[in-house]
């Protein structure tokens, strides 16, 4: 009998019927002889809803109080579709994280997950339970509710998967796959049939929105056999996995990321050890940076500019004004309108000209390049934001539209 992980995201229980729905590809995996564990995500904007209700109460709320509220939003969502499987007569039991033995770090709302003591659980798919587990959290050492950050649900998924060894997990969404590009802003995006762990990985972090990028760490780390499959459409969905069939392109697909800002310090004080102060005052503040360049040295003084989450800009720009005479810099000039397109392939290591052809895309659609970034499968440009759509049909044209 294999046991089949099955993650729901929020778009996927928003409402009544969609539970019904949901429930229902629960149902025909478990009466097509598997043992099921399923993960759910809070309602449609649920979880939006929550945060602006904290606002109303307080705008200052503790983390701490923010994850014992947002929590509920999965445990809502698990109690309505376990009704609907004991409506279809099915055995099934409700699990909130704390319950599932799932333990996380302190970090409210950025908990990682530690270890997941699986006796409940097991306990449960022996009795021939259907069993629904609360994503998005977990419980710290001091017994305090955590949640794993927006998209934690896939975490959980991957996470239980990976715990019990299970035979597939499929993260179902309102997408039927995993796509060359948003298909909402580019229309000629195709579907990947399968896409490698790194690539995923790559596009997660740039932008993409289809799986949390700590889910495709833990589905690599753990071999995890993954698939992203639609909830609304009964088709194969995209797999993902360690090697894929040959392509004919060097890239696997282009993502955009509109949620970062740039800093530029400007005339920092020229000398060792400046650069070290100034990133490790940020990353003491959990503040992390992404693409940085650093002008040419002059006696003056020199430039840096890096980029990083607009949700930590504020943050940011206090540290480094107290730290202002310490590190010996002129001003900070603050662009929070740009946006970073980038493309992913596994096959860029062994094709050479892949950077140029972006280049050449962008240059060709009048698109401005202000910075890049890269590594050995992607390569990241930032641009203005109002010009990150056209931008994204520009390359995705480039290395896709000949085989449309």
């Amino acid at each position: 009998m294999k046991l089949i992980v099955q993650k729901f995201g929020g778009t996927s229980v928003r409402d009544a019927e969609r539970i019904r729905n949901v429930a229902g590809i629960i149902a025909d995996t478990y009466k097509a002889g598997n043992r099921v564990l399923a993960v759910l995500s809070a309602q449609g904007d649920t979880t939006d809803d929550l945060i602006e209700k904290a606002r109303e109460i307080n705008p200052r709320a503790s983390k701490r109080e923010m994850d014992m509220l947002l929590s509920t939003g999965e445990q809502i969502s698990i109690a309505l579709c376990a009704m609907a499987l004991e409506a279809m007569g099915l055995p099934v039991v409700s699990l909130a994280a704390w319950q599932a033995g799932i333990h996380t770090t302190s970090a409210h709302s950025d908990a990682r997950i530690k270890s997941i003591d699986a006796e409940r659980i097991r306990r449960e798919l022996d009795q021939n339970k259907i069993v629904l587990v609360a994503g998005f959290q977990g419980v710290s050492r001091f017994g305090d509710v955590t949640t794993l950050g927006r998209g934690g649900s896939d975490t959980s998924a991957v996470a239980l998967a990976a715990a019990f060894r299970a035979d597939l997990c499929q993260i179902y969404t309102d997408v039927d796959g995993v796509y060359t590009t948003d298909p909402r802003i580019v229309p000629g995006a195709r579907k990947l049939p399968e896409i490698t762990y790194d690539e995923m990985l790559e596009l997660a972090s740039q932008g993409a929105q289809v799986l949390h990028n700590r889910s495709v760490e833990l589905a690599k780390k753990y071999h995890v056999n993954m698939e992203v499959v639609s909830s609304l459409e009964r088709k194969p969905g995209t797999k993902v996995k360690e090697v894929v069939k040959m392509e004919k392109t060097s890239i696997a697909g282009v993502a955009k990321d509109t949620s970062m800002a740039r800093i530029a310090v400007v005339q920092l004080e020229h000398s060792p050890g400046v650069a070290f102060r100034m990133f490790s005052l940020l990353s003491q503040a959990s503040i992390n940076v992404d693409a940085i360049i650093q002008s040419i040295g002059r006696e003056d003084g020199k430039d840096i500019s890096f980029t990083l989450p607009k949700t930590d800009v504020e943050e940011a720009v206090r540290l480094l004004e107290e730290q202002k005479d310490a590190l010996g810099f002129e001003q900070l000039i603050v662009d929070e309108k740009i946006a970073k397109v980038s493309i992913v392939g596994a096959g860029m290591m062994s094709t050479p000209g892949v950077a140029t052809k972006m280049f050449e895309a962008l240059y060709d659609a009048n698109i401005n390049i202000q910075m890049i970034n890269t590594s050995e499968i992607r390569v990241s440009v930032f641009i203005d934001e109002e010009d990150v759509n056209a931008a994204m049909r520009a390359v995705h044209d480039k290395f896709f539209g000949d085989q449309l």
